[in-house]
């Protein structure tokens, strides 16, 4: 196959370099000569189209990226919000910058689609004013303003992403799989937001415990409203007591677990062994949709829980070892894009699809690639029986 002359070396390089990849490490992932890549590296003839297009897929550009000329613009090529993510985090994954971009990408397709559909009535990511250094009177209003109800209400990861997706922003949960959209399950990354004043997007490791999931995205959430700014949080950042993760963290606690909430747990009934606070805190945790540490340390904050005691707890559950589920089964593998998407942008994509304003190929893109036979098993579930 005749090899391409017009490969722009400059931008070959700089993907390089904006991934941390060498070469040589290129050269095994994509299985390619690295003779070929030299000879590109260098301005010469190397690589053919179909070897082009492997590379362009690796770095998530198009093909018509490295045959412009002249070098480049990192401004264009990387929004602020990415910018911002990978100055937090400078060692962030190969795998977490390309699901970082997707996720910008499929924020722009949710917003054009919904253009295209002139959806007038859609709800705009119009927030509250906020007190200042107040955050237990933010979260309360927030707490109103989402429409989270009262003690008596049950809350899990659904409904919680239910009510901020109502308000205009979107949430995606990483896939349990190996695929695209996955959060690496090795990497201590759990979430993050890109902030943006018409839509922000907040994405959440999925993990074998929704309640993780839940604190995680009150954190994010806090990011979005007390910061106004994209960021990348660990699982050290979900303990830090430092700067803006210290008040993300306040935030989250104060949200799903609200003063009035908090009053109900009896000190009496605590167990004297720090085994047993899950037995004893069970009926909250279920209802709320939070862990037995957040409580802890709701309790803690509140001057509730000694430190020790706390302390005591968390050590007691970092030795306990939990089976892993293992893959689960594909059998509902259509509805797996509402699972990563949320209902938000699975309906606008079906919308646009039975609008004829894109077609199946369209469609099966944005919803993960999902075959067409999927695709229309989805569209069932959605018309209902």
């Amino acid at each position: 196959m005749e090899r391409i002359h017009s490969i722009n070396p400059e931008r070959l390089a700089w993907c390089c370099a904006d991934y941390d990849i060498t070469p040589e490490e290129l050269s095994a992932e994509l299985k390619i000569a690295i003779s070929s890549l030299n000879r590109t590296l260098e301005g010469e003839d190397g690589i053919t189209f179909n070897q082009l297009r492997k590379i362009a897929d690796y770095f998530g550009r198009g093909a018509l990226f490295f045959l412009e000329s002249g070098p480049v613009v990192e401004d264009r090529v990387h929004s602020p919000q990415f910018r911002t993510l990978a100055n937090q985090k400078p060692e962030l994954s190969q795998t977490l910058k390309k699901l970082i971009e997707r996720v910008e990408k499929q924020r722009a397709v949710y917003l054009s689609l919904l253009e295209d559909l002139d959806e007038v009535d859609r709800q705009n990511f119009t927030p509250p004013n906020l007190p200042d250094n107040n955050i237990p009177e933010a979260a309360r209003i927030i707490r109103d303003w989402l429409g989270l109800g009262h003690l008596e209400t049950v809350n899990n990861f659904g409904s919680y992403r239910k009510a901020i997706e109502a308000k205009g922003a979107l949430v995606f949960r990483s896939n349990g799989y190996n695929g695209k959209w996955q959060i690496p399950k090795q990497s201590p990354i759990l979430g993050f937001n890109l902030f943006d004043q018409m839509c922000p997007v907040i994405v959440i490791k999925k993990l074998p415990w929704e309640s993780q999931q839940c604190f995680t995205l009150a954190h994010e959430l806090g990011h979005i409203l007390l910061h106004r700014s994209s960021s990348i949080d660990d699982e050290q950042d979900m303990y830090s007591r430092q700067g803006i993760e210290r008040d993300a963290n306040a935030f989250a606690g104060h949200l799903l677990v609200p003063d009035n909430f908090l009053a109900t747990i009896r000190d009496a009934a605590r167990p004297i062994e720090v085994t047993q606070f899950d037995i004893w805190l069970e009926p909250q945790r279920k209802s709320w949709g939070v862990s037995t540490e957040v409580i802890l340390r709701r309790l803690l904050d509140s001057d509730r829980l000694p430190q020790a005691v706390y302390a005591e707890y968390r050590q007691w559950r970092a030795g306990l070892v939990f089976q892993n589920a293992g893959r689960g089964s594909r059998q509902y593998r259509y509805r797996e894009p509402l699972h990563v998407f949320g209902d938000g942008f699975v309906r606008t994509v079906l919308g646009a699809l039975n609008a004829r304003q894109i077609t199946l190929s369209k469609a099966s893109g944005y919803l993960d690639s999902l075959k067409i036979k999927d695709l229309h098993q989805l569209e069932s579930y959605y018309a209902g029986p």
